[in-house]
C-alpha cells in the first residue's frame, strides 16, 4: 500500500556534511557603527569629504545613537587622525608598496588595524569585522589577504609595532616623533621650527596633538557669563580667556545644551577666543567705533567681536568671500551691530579709516589638525606658498583700510613661521607698520616666549596652536 502521508527527511548519514542549501548566500552582515566609520573614511578619501561633517549625518540618517554613536565616532576619526602610523604597519604586514593595495580594502584594514593597536575592542571582533567589512565591500577574492593582515598585526602592541618601524630617535628624532605621533614628517619639521626644539618639547607639542582634544565653549559677553555657563554645562571656566568654558571628555554633543540652543554660547577654541578679545584690547588713539572683521566666515571671532562691540558702542564691518560661509556668519552674528558683506577681503570695496581690524586669514591650519583628523594627511607643503601670498595681500588690503593710530591684529591657526612670523614681518617692513608687543593682550597666559608675538600651543596652553601679530599704522 501507498503511503501518501509527508515523509520527513532523513538525518544526514553520520560522518558526511549536511548539504549545501541552493539559493543565493547572505552577504555578510556588518555592524551600523564600523559601517558607518568606514563610510566616512571612503567619503574622505574618494570625495575629499571632512570626516567631523559626513560623520553626524550619517549617525542621523541611520539613527545610530548612544554607545553605538561614540563607537563611531572613536573609529572615524581615530582611524583618520592615526592614518600614518597605521599604514606603517600595515605595509611592513602585507610585505608591499601600499600603492598596490586596493584602496577599499586599505580603508577597511585602516579602521581594523586601529581597533587592534588604540583599542579595547577584543582581537576576534576587530579581526571578523574587519574581514566581513571587506568581503562586504570589496568581495570575497580579498578576505584571505585582509584575515592574514590583521591576524599578522594582532601578534604584536602598538608600542611593538613602533619598535618595530619607526625611525631611531638617536638619529632622526624628528622621523621618529612624527611616526610615533601620527604626524607627517614635514608638519613635525615645521612644529620643530617653530619650537627651536626637536627633542622633548617636539615630543609634547605632536603628543599634545594627538590627543584626543576637549570641547571649549565660549559664553557671550553681555549676555551670561563663563561661570553662569559652567554651571549650566558642566564644564570648568577656561584658564585665560573671560569668556571661556572647557567641556570633560565625554560631555555630550555640546549642540545639546541649552545655552547654545538659545545663542547664548557657542563652541570655540580658547585660543581663537584669547585672540580675538586681542584685537579689542590694543590701545588705539582718537576713536574706537569702527571694527573691521576681514576674513569673517564661518563667524565665530565676529560674533564675539559683535559681542564686545556692542558693549562698548562700536560696529563690525564683517567681509567674506564664500556666500554659504557669509550667511553663516550672518547666522553667528544675528542680534549684534554686525554688518556681513560678501566680498573678496583683498577688493573689499569698503570706505577706509577703520579704528580696529581683525585680519584672521586663511592658513594651512596646522594648528587645529587635533580638532580635523584626516587634515593632517591632506595638507601638503606646496600648499604654503600660495597661502603666504594671500596672506600677505589680506595683511597689505587691511592696512590700506585701518586709519593712522588704528591697530590691525594678523590671526592663523597655524605655527608654520612662513605663515606667522615670515609673511607678517615682512609685509610690515614693506608697509613701514609699527609692530607691538602682543604678549600684552595676552594678560595671565603663560609661556609666550620672547615676543613680539604670540604663539599658542596644545602642550603649553590647551589650546589649539593660534598666532597672533598686532600693527599700529604710524
Amino acid at each position: 500500500m501507498n503511503d501518501h502521508r509527508e515523509r520527513r527527511p532523513s538525518r544526514p548519514q553520520r560522518g558526511r556534511p549536511a548539504p549545501r542549501k541552493e539559493g543565493p548566500r547572505r552577504p555578510p552582515e556588518v555592524d551600523g557603527p564600523r559601517q558607518a566609520a568606514f563610510d566616512v573614511l571612503r567619503a574622505v578619501r574618494e570625495k575629499d569629504a571632512y570626516a567631523n561633517l559626513v560623520l553626524p549625518d550619517l549617525l542621523r540618517e541611520r539613527r545610530i545613537s548612544g554607545r553605538d554613536a561614540a563607537l563611531a565616532t572613536e573609529l572615524a576619526y581615530g582611524t583618520s587622525r592615526a592614518q600614518g602610523l597605521l599604514d606603517a604597519v600595515i605595509e611592513a604586514c602585507a610585505e608591499r608598496p601600499l600603492a598596490k593595495t586596493d584602496p577599499v580594502v586599505l580603508d577597511a584594514l585602516r579602521l581594523g588595524v586601529y581597533q587592534l593597536l588604540r583599542t579595547r575592542i577584543p582581537e576576534h571582533a576587530a579581526v571578523t569585522s574587519t574581514v566581513d567589512l571587506v568581503r562586504a565591500e570589496a568581495g570575497s577574492w580579498a578576505t584571505g589577504f585582509a584575515n592574514a593582515i590583521m591576524r599578522k598585526v594582532s601578534e604584536k602592541d602598538e608600542a611593538a609595532w613602533l619598535d618595530e618601524v619607526a625611525p631611531d630617535e638617536a638619529t632622526d628624532p624628528i622621523g621618529a616623533f612624527a611616526l610615533r605621533t601620527a604626524h607627517p614628517r614635514w608638519i613635525a619639521r615645521s612644529f620643530a621650527e617653530a619650537l627651536g626644539d626637536k627633542g622633548e618639547g617636539l615630543k609634547a607639542a605632536l603628543e599634545a596633538d594627538d590627543a584626543r582634544p576637549e570641547v571649549h565653549l565660549v559664553a557671550r559677553p553681555g549676555e551670561i557669563s563663563a561661570d553662569e555657563l559652567a554651571a549650566i554645562t558642566g564644564g570648568d571656566p577656561a584658564p585665560y580667556s573671560p569668556y571661556g568654558v572647557r567641556l570633560p571628555a565625554g560631555a555630550g554633543d555640546p549642540a545639546d545644551a541649552e545655552p547654545i540652543r538659545e545663542r547664548l554660547a557657542a563652541v570655540q577654541d580658547e585660543g581663537s577666543q584669547l585672540c580675538a578679545i586681542a584685537a579689542t584690547k590694543v590701545p588705539v588713539e582718537g576713536t574706537d567705533e569702527r571694527w573691521l572683521d576681514l576674513c569673517a566666515g564661518p563667524g565665530g571671532k565676529a560674533a564675539l567681536l559683535g559681542a564686545l562691540a556692542a558693549l562698548s558702542g562700536a560696529t563690525v564691518d564683517a567681509v567674506e568671500k564664500a556666500p554659504h560661509r557669509a550667511k553663516l556668519v550672518e547666522k553667528a552674528t544675528t542680534g549684534l551691530p554686525v554688518k556681513v558683506h560678501v566680498a573678496d577681503g583683498r577688493e573689499s570695496g569698503l570706505e577706509p579709516g577703520y579704528d580696529r581690524i581683525l585680519v584672521d586669514a586663511p592658513c594651512s591650519g596646522l594648528g587645529a589638525l587635533r580638532r580635523r583628523p584626516e587634515a593632517r594627511w591632506r595638507r601638503q607643503p606646496s600648499d604654503v606658498a600660495d597661502l603666504t601670498k594671500l596672506q600677505g595681500e589680506l595683511i597689505t588690503a587691511a592696512y590700506a583700510l585701518l586709519r593712522p593710530g588704528g591697530a590691525l591684529t594678523y590671526v592663523v591657526c597655524s605655527p608654520h613661521l612662513a605663515e606667522t612670523e615670515g609673511v607678517l614681518g615682512e609685509t610690515a617692513r614693506r608697509l613701514k607698520a609699527q609692530v607691538l608687543d602682543s604678549r600684552e593682550f595676552f594678560p595671565g597666559v603663560p609661556e609666550l616666549g620672547d615676543g613680539p608675538y604670540v604663539q599658542l600651543w596644545p602642550h603649553r596652553h590647551g589650546t589649539d596652536a593660534m598666532f597672533c601679530a598686532v600693527l599700529r599704522k604710524p
